[in-house]
């Protein structure tokens, strides 16, 4: 999949004024599992390190736009037993 083409995937994950969570982390898990390519959105007010999303969700993290939207997709080579750290 070309950069190009992640301009017309849809946010499927929304970060609100609470921040990103637990349950947050898990939703990413499961939606990289379907579909290999998650793209997350947050409130400009808010607070997100998109780098640590990456990490906590086991994820790589191919692209930032704007400040407010970034771009997950799964990560391929996982050692088995690997657990990303929760936040």
């Amino acid at each position: 999949m070309s950069r190009e083409s992640f301009q017309d995937i849809k946010p499927t994950i929304w970060i609100g004024k609470r921040g990103i969570t637990n349950v947050m982390i898990d939703e990413i898990r499961r939606q990289l599992k379907d579909r290999k390519v998650v793209k997350v959105r947050w409130l400009r007010n808010t607070e997100v390190d998109p780098e640590e999303i990456a990490a906590s969700a086991g994820a790589v993290l191919v692209e930032v736009r704007g400040g407010r939207t970034l771009v997950l997709a799964e990560r391929r080579n996982r050692s088995p037993g690997h657990n990303p750290r929760n936040i």
